[in-house]
């Protein structure tokens, strides 16, 4: 397993003018790192990338894993629709010492199979590991399974995050290729690890790393019934951090725990006052308020 346990989709903090709060960035690996997890995902779809320039998508996975280093590991968000800008990203990363790259499906332009392999494997050939990221939700296209076990071929690809909702896609996978699967939904992780998943990619862990690193240890030692009543402790979170479009649930959150400022970039936004209510009793319900 070259990836496995709890991996954090890192938000990232921006100041009430707009711009990135490198100070509070600085705040919340530290944070994660105290929290014991593994990793951390910056500039991923929680870290809201379609909204940064790209001196500011470089500077805050530099900002990250300088902050981290040696600490936990980096895989860093530099997917893209455009594979010359994927590349120009990854490249970049690759002096900031990161572990490996997350690499989303290229998006509304929605490539055959032929052009997803292609994509992937351009990128995979700059030599940092790379983790695919299927999310058929937001991207409108899914690696399809024969696409998927090609790309393991590749010796630079090692995980597949699955955010498709689908715990039926681990089992398919691990059916085609021995690709290592990390959720991609805090809600399916422990279902996943269950029939071979090796961790998650977590919005939930930016508030609660500790237990999210506690559930998913657990489950990966084969303690389920330590795990299950993780999970059941806190999957009114999962759920409750879905109310709106992520990242916008997860950063009115940490906001209400005094760990961000609540500011977004258009065309992302505050969500409605009833939410909000929702969200922060739900927050008190699991204990985290």
């Amino acid at each position: 397993m070259y990836f496995s346990g709890v991996y954090t989709a890192l938000v990232t903090p921006f100041a009430q003018d707009g711009s990135v709060d490198f100070r509070r960035l600085e705040e919340l690996v530290d944070f994660q790192v105290a929290g014991g997890v593994d990793g951390i995902v910056p500039v991923g779809t929680t870290g809201e990338s379609p909204t940064l320039n790209t001196k500011e998508h470089l500077k805050v996975i530099e900002v990250v894993a300088a902050r981290a280093a040696r600490r936990c590991r980096i895989i860093a968000g530099t997917g893209a629709n455009s594979t010359a800008e994927a590349l120009e990203l990854t490249e970049a990363c690759k002096a900031f010492g990161v572990d490996g790259t997350l690499q989303v499906t290229p998006y509304y332009n929605k490539p055959n199979n032929l052009g997803l392999v292609r994509h992937f494997s351009a990128v995979a050939d700059l030599g940092l590991p790379v983790v695919l990221y299927n999310v058929p939700g937001r991207s409108a296209r899914e690696i399809p399974l024969p696409v998927v076990a090609e790309l393991a071929r590749h010796p630079n690809i090692v995980s597949i995050k699955e955010a498709a909702g689908s715990v039926d896609r681990v089992s398919a996978i691990r059916g085609v290729c021995d690709l290592d699967v990390l959720s991609g939904d805090d809600s399916l992780a422990l279902p996943m690890i269950a029939v071979g998943a090796v961790g998650v990619i977590s919005v939930a862990s930016n508030l609660i790393p500790a237990e999210m690193a506690a559930l998913v240890g657990a489950a990966l030692k084969g303690d389920f019934e330590t795990a299950r009543a993780l999970h059941l402790k806190y999957h009114a979170l999962f759920g409750g951090l879905f109310i709106d479009t992520n990242p916008i649930p997860v950063k009115a959150a940490m906001a209400m725990m005094g760990m961000i400022e609540e500011a977004y970039r258009l065309p992302l936004c505050e969500t409605t006052e009833a939410n909000k209510a929702a969200l922060r009793a739900t927050m008190a319900q699991v204990g985290i308020l």
